[in-house]
């Protein structure tokens, strides 16, 4: 079992305006075997929420903790955050020119088991992987992203979960730009990484057509860098029929 916890969690974002406050004091614990999505307005902070976790130099972390297992995430770089057992898959997945989709994560996985599978055991289970997620197998020889398509590079990063088998998974809009078989293939391939290895989710959307298949346990309404309701399945079916105006002014 993993906890990874977040107490009023502060950051701000450098513009040309100066600093600006994004997140303004965020609770919220994540167990192994749990889902929480985060719901909320464009612009509320969920995807600060999200890279912020993750290390991005981008934002910078003003006040409160993030503890994972009750280890400082915030202390660790990028690579030891993903070693520890953290997962972010990106809202807009990003081409790696020159590293094939193999050699990358192979490399991964090496960083991560602290050896490098096995070569012939690694190609039966990259294989598998994208059988479950129906990927044309030339793509492991391809670069990464580069010339996917939106749908191509969603199913990558749900590939990369289920070879790299984190504790803790951050999914930033995985359901954007996705057709409803893309959506439903995607889905599986969490649902698969998280009965297989217990693994704790933050589903980061806005909208409930991803909740269909990957059922929360807890929603979390986001609006002006706080949660501001929180509930079971049914607060996301009362924010598709209301939407986000009652909690933009709380």
């Amino acid at each position: 079992m993993s906890t990874l916890e977040i107490r009023n969690l502060q950051v701000s974002v450098n513009t040309d305006e100066g600093m600006v406050e994004i997140l303004k004091g965020v609770d919220l614990t994540i167990e192994s075997g749990q889902t929480h999505a985060i719901m909320g307005p464009n612009g509320s902070g969920k995807s600060t929420l999200a890279y912020s976790i993750a290390g991005h130099p981008k934002y910078t972390i003003t006040g409160g903790t993030v503890t994972l297992d009750g280890a400082d995430v915030l202390d660790m770089t990028v690579d030891e955050r993903a070693k520890a057992g953290l997962f972010l898959a990106m809202q807009y997945p990003v081409e790696v020119p020159g590293v094939s989709v193999s050699n990358f994560l192979r490399t991964a996985a090496t960083a991560l088991r602290g050896e490098a599978p096995k070569l012939r055991t690694w190609v039966g289970e990259v294989k598998d992987a994208m059988e479950a997620l129906n990927m044309d197998p030339a793509f492991a020889t391809r670069n990464v992203n580069e010339g996917f398509s939106g749908g191509e590079k969603k199913r990558h990063e749900i590939m990369q979960l289920e070879l790299l088998k984190p504790k803790m998974a951050i999914l930033d809009e995985t359901d954007s730009g996705l057709d409803v078989d893309a959506l439903r293939i995607v889905s599986e391939g969490v649902n698969r990484a998280k009965a297989a290895n217990n693994l704790g989710v933050i589903l980061i959307t806005h909208y409930t057509r991803i909740l269909r298949y990957i059922k929360p346990d807890f929603v979390h309404v986001f609006a002006n860098g706080r949660i501001v309701e929180q509930g079971g399945a049914e607060l996301a079916e009362k924010l598709e029929a209301s939407g986000y105006a009652d909690y933009v002014s709380k």
